[in-house]
């Protein structure tokens, strides 16, 4: 099972539309996925239309609780499953303070896990705390979503010492795979300026630190699309609520570009995306 978490501290930046459209989209795939939603905001578990009522268990009794993560579990659709989250778990940071092994409590859960998932995505809340920890000790890779404004750039390496530290003491699997730009407008000097600071950045510090030296650029870049910020309040993802946009296309080129499936598996699920587009098609303006 590959374990990805979607992480930025920056808020903003579509960190939780990627998380919850990428698994949608892997799902859309072919492949077994399981979104975990650790943002105390809930917005990942309410864009797939989940909503709990008082009492409901939810990721929360998971860290807090000792609950397995299957008796939390929700499935949305034949292949896609998410495990909620709840504004409670917003109390876990306190709660967990003072626990020892804090930081791998939730890696402990999802080693009892036994359903044969394909992949497992987190979406993380826009901090660098226990929540977020728990997240990179309990995954393999990082993507780092961001929107191409140069305060974006602002905390970049802070969050890549972060995730090294991790590396080093907790987790020496973990790596950030790659840098997805979303909001993304190909017509502007500013994303391209930006974009080239990033990939510079990046080839500057690769020398640095093993954790990111392999890191991307994915090519498939998320065109701003307005469909994208509607899907959550219909409690879908784009496929479901917009599968001919230009979100639900670009979501699906990076899903196919993160299986490397250009060649092996056909997303027969959506014939309307035109999905043989090259990436150059998918970094047009809308």
């Amino acid at each position: 099972m590959r374990k990805i978490a979607v992480i930025n501290q920056k808020g903003g930046v579509g960190k939780t539309t990627t998380a919850v459209n990428l698994a949608a989209g892997i799902a859309a795939c072919g492949h077994r996925v399981c979104l975990l939603d650790l943002d105390p905001q809930a917005h990942a578990t309410l864009h797939l239309g989940v909503t709990l009522r008082e009492g409901e268990p939810s990721v929360y009794d998971v860290l807090c609780n000792e609950m397995q993560i299957t008796d939390v579990r929700r499935d949305v659709t034949e292949k896609l499953s998410v495990i909620p989250s709840h504004l409670d778990l917003a109390a876990a940071e306190m709660e967990l303070a003072c626990e020892v092994g804090r930081e791998v409590i939730l890696r402990d859960r999802l080693e009892q896990v036994t359903e044969p998932f394909d992949f497992l995505i987190l979406d993380c809340p826009p901090s660098l705390g226990v929540l977020t920890l728990n997240a990179l000790t309990a995954v393999d890779e990082v993507y780092l979503p961001m929107q191409p404004h140069f305060l974006a750039l602002h905390g970049l390496s802070k969050l890549l010492r972060t995730i090294e530290i991790v590396s080093k003491r907790l987790n020496p699997a973990l790596r950030l795979e790659g840098i997805v730009l979303c909001m993304y407008e190909s017509g502007t000097r500013l994303a391209a300026e930006v974009s080239n600071d990033i990939e510079e950045f990046l080839k500057a510090s690769a020398a640095q630190s093993p954790v990111w030296a392999s890191a991307k650029f994915f090519q498939t870049k998320i065109r701003r699309n307005i469909r994208l910020a509607e899907a959550p309040s219909f409690g879908q993802s784009i496929f479901d609520y917009a599968p001919t946009s230009n979100g639900a296309e670009d979501y699906m080129a990076l899903a196919r570009e993160i299986l490397n499936a250009s060649n092996s598996t056909l997303c027969s699920d959506l014939p309307s995306l035109p999905l043989t587009h090259s990436a150059s098609i998918a970094m047009s303006t809308p």
